[in-house]
């Protein structure tokens, strides 16, 4: 049986199907998850997509991590399932403390729509197992708040701990030490703010976010089993 992949859907999410077409084409069956159930209804990995959630008011993610789908996810991860936030979906995984650091404004005040490419750091993580570690991934970025950052204290932990995953190798947004991607200390939480689930044929321009998406499909089988 296909590992089952759960996609949060909020008020503002408009990634979502791009993550379902992805997750079906490397052979995962993909669902919908409604922000506004308590649960994740059994899935083995769950993906907070991109968008705007509740519209970013207040902040990004500052909304949506109130869900009840949220405690529902906070449970799962906690309990040690795969659980990946893209773009706002970072942003709603630093907001309910899942991820540490938070997601400011770009450098310059400038939305970010483009193609960009990314470093993988460490291949011990529910999102970069697959990839190989210092390969470069042309992936695209489309925000607005996609600035990373963390006090100095949490960028040393993050260093030492080998949680960077991914990094930009010509930073675009003024993330701090070029972060694109970070996991957390139990390495099955994942956010980054690039678009996996766009670069996934050559047609769409790379198909460089194969890797990571078959990371996280894997991860799934793997807590299945």
């Amino acid at each position: 049986m296909a590992p089952r992949v759960g996609v949060v859907l909020f008020p503002g999410s408009n990634c979502e199907h791009d993550v379902v077409e992805a997750v079906r084409l490397l052979g995962g069956d993909a669902e919908i998850l409604w922000h506004g159930d308590g649960s994740v209804q059994g899935v083995d990995a769950v993906v907070v997509p991109g968008g705007f959630a509740h519209g970013d008011y207040l902040r990004p993610g500052a909304i949506a991590r109130f869900s009840p789908v949220m405690e529902a996810v906070v449970s799962f991860a906690r309990s040690g399932g795969p659980v990946v936030g893209i773009c706002n979906g970072f942003q709603v995984l630093t907001e309910a403390g899942l991820l540490p650091g938070a997601l400011q404004k770009n450098r310059g005040l400038k939305f970010l729509c483009t193609t960009v490419e990314l470093r993988v750091d460490s291949t011990e993580s529910v999102l970069t197992s697959s990839a190989t570690k210092g390969a470069i991934l042309r992936v695209p970025i489309n925000h607005f708040e996609g600035n990373y950052t963390c006090s100095p204290e949490t960028l040393a932990q993050l260093r030492a701990n080998d949680q960077v995953v991914l990094r930009y190798v010509d930073n675009p947004n003024g993330s701090v030490d070029d972060i694109a991607g970070i996991t957390n200390e139990g390495r099955n939480v994942v956010g980054l703010m690039p678009h996996p689930e766009r670069a996934i044929s050559p047609l769409l321009g790379s198909d460089d976010g194969l890797p990571l998406l078959s990371s996280l499909v894997a991860s799934a089988a793997a807590a299945r089993v």
